[in-house]
C-alpha cells in the first residue's frame, strides 16, 4: 500500500503494543483483527477503525485478520460481505489468507456453551423478552434471577439440546449465562449467550435455529484465532467485562480489549441502521450515493484512499469521544487531489460568446497546463474558436461593486488564450441574454497586453463548435445541522436533511478531452472544484461527473487565522 505522508504518531494504543512487546507479552506477538458485522456497507468511521488495525500490524511486524461476525441471519446478506472486502482492498490492506468467519467455529460455540453449562454458569431461561427486560433491572435498581435460574445441569444440557434440534419456537427460550443479577454493570446480569433464530445463514444455511450472540461469539473469536490486541470502540467499554468472564470461567486464551473514541464527523450520521434507513426509504440512490458517508459512496464522489488514510491519521486516537469537523476532512481531500489531479475547463452554465473580430472557420490549438503542482504532468492542446462558452456567473450586464470579470465595456483574460472585451449584449424577446458579442486582442495570445494594461480577472472557457456536453452533479452535505443526531425527543434525525444536498446541471460544456475520460477518473475542473467521473452512470463519450469537493477551504483559512 501507499504509506501516508507523514509518519505514524504515537497513540496510548500503539503505547500499550510497545509496552507488551517490550516485556514479551504474548511471545513478541502482534495479532490484530478487524471484526464487522455483514449487516451493511462500511463507513467514514469504519475506515479509522481499519486504518488502526491494519496500520499497527504493519508498524509493528505482526498480523491482521478480516473476520465476519456474522452471527445474526435476519440481517446479513453475501452483498455485505463482498461489499466490505471491496472497501478495504480499496483503501489499501490486505488480510492475505487470514480471512475467517464467526460461522466457521459455530460448532466450537456451541461446545463451549455446553461447557458452560456443565460448569453451572449457563441455564436454559423461558422468560420472554419484554420479561427479561422487565428483570434486568436499571442503572440504580439491581435485577431479579429469573425463575428458571436454578434449573439442573442435566435439565439445562436436554434443553439446549432441544434448542439445537429445532423443538421450540423463536422467542420461547435462551441459554443465559449465570454472573449476577445484581451487578452495579447490566451487561453482567444474565446475558443471553444464545436465541432461536428461524433463519437460513448465509454460509451455513439451515444447519443452525439458535445463534450465539455477538459478545460471547466475540471474544471466543478473538481467542480462537490468537489476537493479542482486541481494539474496540468505547461503546464496548463495559461489554469488556463479559468479555473478560467468558474467556476468564472458559480457562481459554484470553486477548486483550483495548477500546478507542469513534469517529463522530460533523453533519454526518454512522449508525448503520440510520444509514439504512436512508436506504430504504429513497432519500438516497443507494449505498454509495456520493453523499453518504460510506467507503463506496466517498469512492464513487472521487475521494481517494490515500486521502482518507491522510484523514485517519491526523484524526489520531483518544479515549474520549469529540466530533471532527468534516472540513477538515475535505481539507486533507483537497490537499491530496491537487497534486494528483489534472486541470480542465468545464462550463456548467453556459453563456455563448460570439468574437466578432475572429476570423470564421478558424481554430487554433492552445497549450494548457495539465497540473502546475506536478511539471511532470506536461501541457494538452485546447481548441480555440471564434464561438466559445462562459460561466454565466462571469457576466453581469451591471456589475455591483468587487465585480471583476466581464461586464459591457470591460476586459478579461480568457484562461491560456486572449484578452476579451464584452462589446454589446443579445438578449432574447423575454429580456434574458443569450449572447455575448465580444472583441478579443490577437497581441495577447498566452500573455500580457504588449501595451502594458492589465485585467482584473482572468475566466474560463470552452470552444462551441468542439464543446463536449457532460453532466455535472453537485454535491453538498446530506445533513445541514451539524449534529444531525441531536434532535428532541419526538423528533427525527431526518429532520435535518438538507434539501440543496444535490443539484444536477444537465446542460454543461466541457473541453473535447473529456471525452476519452474513464469511471472514477478525477480532475480540477479550473475554478469551480474537484470532479469525478461517475462509476455508475457514465457512459463511453458522455461521461457524468461528481462534484468531489469544491475549491474553497474554509479549514485551511481557520487554520491560518488561528496561525496570526
Amino acid at each position: 500500500m501507499t504509506t501516508t505522508n507523514d509518519a505514524p504518531a504515537s497513540d496510548f494504543i500503539r503505547d500499550i503494543v510497545t509496552e507488551d512487546l517490550k516485556t514479551g507479552k504474548y511471545g513478541g506477538r502482534v495479532h490484530t483483527r478487524f471484526p464487522p458485522e455483514p449487516n451493511g456497507y462500511l463507513h467514514i468511521g469504519h475506515a479509522k477503525s481499519i486504518c488502526l488495525n491494519f496500520g499497527i500490524a504493519q508498524e509493528f511486524g505482526g498480523l491482521a485478520n478480516l473476520r465476519f461476525d456474522d452471527t445474526n441471519p435476519v440481517k446479513e446478506d453475501v452483498e455485505y460481505v463482498e461489499s466490505i472486502q471491496e472497501d478495504i482492498r480499496w483503501l489499501g490492506f490486505d488480510w492475505d489468507d487470514r480471512l475467517y468467519y464467526a460461522s466457521d467455529y459455530f460448532d466450537r460455540l456451541h461446545d463451549y456453551a455446553v461447557q458452560l453449562i456443565k460448569l453451572g454458569r449457563a441455564y436454559v431461561c423461558d422468560l420472554s423478552p419484554e420479561e427479561m427486560r422487565e428483570y434486568r433491572g436499571t442503572l440504580t435498581q439491581p435485577g431479579k434471577d429469573s425463575p428458571w435460574r436454578e434449573r439442573s445441569v442435566d435439565e439445562n444440557l436436554d434443553l439446549f439440546a432441544r434448542m439445537r434440534a429445532g423443538e421450540f419456537a423463536e422467542g420461547s427460550r435462551t441459554l443465559r449465562a449465570k454472573i449476577d443479577m445484581a451487578s452495579p454493570f447490566i451487561v453482567l446480569r444474565d446475558p443471553v449467550l444464545y436465541r432461536i433464530v428461524n433463519a437460513a445463514h448465509h454460509r451455513t444455511g439451515d444447519t443452525w435455529c439458535i445463534y450465539p450472540m455477538y459478545d460471547f461469539t466475540h471474544c471466543l473469536s478473538d481467542s480462537i484465532e490468537g489476537i493479542t490486541h482486541s481494539i474496540c470502540t468505547l461503546e464496548f467499554d463495559n461489554n469488556r467485562r463479559l468479555y473478560d468472564w467468558v474467556l476468564d470461567t472458559l480457562n481459554v486464551y484470553h486477548p486483550q480489549q483495548i477500546e478507542f473514541a469513534r469517529l463522530n464527523l460533523s453533519h454526518t450520521v454512522m449508525s448503520k441502521r440510520k444509514l439504512l434507513q436512508l436506504v430504504r426509504e429513497g432519500h438516497v440512490s443507494g449505498w454509495d450515493d456520493p453523499r453518504m458517508p460510506t467507503i463506496s459512496g466517498l469512492r464513487r464522489r472521487g475521494y481517494t484512499p490515500e486521502a482518507i488514510r491522510n484523514f485517519c491519521q491526523r484524526i489520531g486516537v483518544a479515549k474520549t469521544e469529540s466530533m471532527v469537523d468534516i472540513a477538515l476532512l475535505e481539507h486533507v481531500l483537497r490537499e491530496d487531489l491537487n497534486k494528483r489531479a489534472p486541470r480542465v475547463m468545464v462550463v456548467t452554465r453556459p453563456l455563448k460568446v460570439v468574437i466578432e473580430d475572429y476570423p470564421a472557420g478558424q481554430v487554433e490549438e492552445l497549450d494548457a497546463v495539465n497540473n502546475p503542482e506536478d511539471p511532470a504532468a506536461g501541457t494538452r492542446r485546447v481548441p480555440f474558436s471564434r464561438e466559445l462558452y462562459i460561466e454565466r456567473d462571469d457576466f453581469a450586464e451591471e456589475p455591483p461593486k468587487g465585480f471583476f470579470r466581464l461586464a459591457p465595456g470591460r476586459e478579461v483574460r480568457l484562461r491560456y488564450a486572449y484578452f476579451l472585451r464584452c462589446e454589446r449584449v443579445v438578449k432574447d424577446e423575454r429580456g434574458e441574454i443569450v449572447e455575448l458579442r465580444c472583441t478579443y486582442d490577437p497581441a495577447t495570445r498566452g500573455g500580457d497586453a504588449p501595451d502594458g494594461r492589465k485585467v482584473k480577472a482572468t475566466i474560463h472557457w470552452v470552444s462551441a463548435e468542439h464543446a463536449l456536453p457532460v453532466t455535472v452533479r453537485l454535491y453538498d452535505h446530506l445533513f445541514s445541522a451539524e449534529n444531525p443526531n441531536d434532535v428532541p425527543e419526538g423528533h427525527d434525525f431526518k429532520e435535518h436533511l438538507n434539501p440543496h444536498s444535490l443539484e444536477v446541471l444537465e446542460d454543461c460544456r466541457a473541453e473535447p478531452s473529456l471525452a476519452q475520460a474513464t469511471p472514477g477518473s478525477r480532475y480540477q475542473f479550473e475554478r469551480l472544484g474537484y470532479f469525478c467521473v461517475d462509476s455508475a452512470d457514465s457512459q463511453p463519450g458522455a461521461p457524468v461527473f461528481n462534484r468531489t469537493v469544491a475549491l474553497r477551504d474554509p479549514y485551511a483559512r481557520m487554520q491560518k487565522a488561528g496561525a496570526k
